[in-house]
């Protein structure tokens, strides 16, 4: 089933300058990108530390944009409100972290943001659908979580066109090791909302606006 047409595009920043996050976060906005999403990691839920809170407020006063905030931590129900606090305004939190699923995307939602729900490639998409109708966005992992630069797992796209024939209006949203192809591969599939982060930062040209739109075209130019 094929995704809306609507794609949008949501560069990582932890794929930019560790030294000029804020100068590469309006970067994003000034070269069209959608939204800016952030890895939050903990070095439990997965192997590598990234930021907190006082960073995604960094992050607020850098730029306009949404600011789509996935929570690869284990405790995301403890930390949720800092991190809205901090100017979040999308909170993504896995499936298979330590918390009551239903009651921490509860809390988003009360809270007025929207809320995302996460899925690693090992787990099935079966398990996100009991989830589906208290979420605002659905957030598959097309690598294993922790690292950037990660080579794309097409095994996923399955994974995607299934969940895609469950929610067929559910924002979906596809992230890690998405370029132009795979990024095509993800829409045609289901996809919607594409996280890229190498595949921007380091483009070619170096020219960030050029590396989004490249993305854009190939995404939406199906057969």
């Amino acid at each position: 089933m094929t995704a809306p047409r609507n794609i949008i595009v949501a560069p990582s920043i932890l794929a930019g300058d560790f030294g000029n996050f804020a100068r590469d976060a309006r970067r994003v906005e000034q070269g069209g990108g959608d939204w800016l999403h952030c890895d939050v990691m903990d070095g439990h839920f997965v192997p590598n530390i990234t930021f907190g809170p006082d960073t995604i407020a960094a992050f607020r006063k850098a730029t306009k944009l949404p600011l789509d905030v996935h929570l690869m931590i284990e405790r995301p129900d403890q930390y949720v409100g800092r991190f809205i606090d901090a100017g979040a305004d999308h909170l993504i939190v896995h499936l298979e972290a330590q918390h009551d699923v239903a009651k921490t995307l509860q809390h988003i939602r009360t809270r007025g943001k929207r809320a995302g729900l996460a899925i690693n490639p090992d787990t099935s998409a079966e398990k996100a659908l009991p989830f589906l109708g208290q979420i605002d966005e659905l957030l598959v992992m097309t690598v294993h979580p922790g690292f950037g630069g990660q080579a794309f797992l097409p095994e996923m796209l399955p994974k995607i066109r299934a969940l895609r024939s469950a929610a067929p209006n559910l924002p979906m949203i596809v992230d890690g090791g998405i370029n132009p192809e795979t990024g095509r591969q993800c829409v045609e599939a289901g996809a919607n909302i594409l996280v890229a982060g190498n595949s921007l930062f380091r483009h070619r040209t170096l020219n960030l606006a050029d590396a989004i739109m490249e993305l854009r075209k190939h995404a939406l130019d199906q057969d």
